[in-house]
């Protein structure tokens, strides 16, 4: 669900990028910076004069992890009981890999400009075609339904200087984004009963019966 939900993501900011007029395609890529750059346009590693968008860091939201282990189907009077979903807030790093300072620069503003116009991301605003373009073959590793929301994050030098030492140490124009909340649920029920729809307060006991 993870690839699928920065596939989204990476789908959307294509389609907007080219407002800005024609221009190789695709403008923005996932791919891991670490792994450095594609050498003969193959192999391992991201290309260069793209956006690359990868996940940094990864964290549980706490504040939801306390809710219910029971789903109430009134229609049905049933009661599905079930682990609650994991909701998790990923750190993108967004990275101008242009071998143009300038180009770089320009493609990484356009990037935030999108992010400040569009920071919520739900399965009925995105197009439909970014939600089947690259998405996962396996019908369980795709997102049905969905709310992603960008919130700028801007690290202190010290974080900078621990990201770029990690990432393989050569800095590039970057911005940073959590994107909340993820929710991850595999599709099981563990059981399912009933609900109770009458509760009998005075019960009168049955008179013996005498022999």
């Amino acid at each position: 669900m993870i690839p699928h939900a920065l596939t989204i993501v990476v789908n959307e900011l294509n389609r907007h990028l080219e407002v800005y007029g024609p221009a190789v395609t695709p403008m923005v890529e996932l791919g891991n910076l670490a792994e450095g750059f594609k050498s003969g346009g193959g192999g391992n590693g991201v290309s260069r004069d793209v956006l690359t968008v990868s996940v940094v860091n990864i964290k549980e939201e706490k504040t939801l992890k306390n809710v219910a282990h029971y789903v109430r189907d009134d229609v049905a009077l049933k009661a599905r009981y079930e682990n609650p979903p994991v909701f998790l807030n990923l750190m993108i790093l967004i990275v101008a890999t242009h071998a143009s300072y300038t180009s770089a620069l320009l493609m990484l503003s356009r990037a935030i400009r999108y992010f400040q116009l569009t920071n919520a991301f739900t399965q009925d605003t995105v197009d439909p075609g970014s939600l089947t373009t690259g998405a996962p073959v396996n019908a369980l590793d795709r997102l049905t339904a969905f709310r992603l929301v960008f919130d700028l994050y801007s690290p202190t030098m010290e974080e900078v200087n621990h990201l770029w030492g990690t990432l393989g140490g050569k800095q590039y124009p970057f911005v940073l984004y959590m994107m909340r909340m993820l929710e991850l649920k595999f599709a099981y029920v563990q059981s399912e009963t009933g609900l109770i729809t009458e509760i009998v307060r005075h019960a009168v006991p049955k008179a013996p019966v005498e022999g």
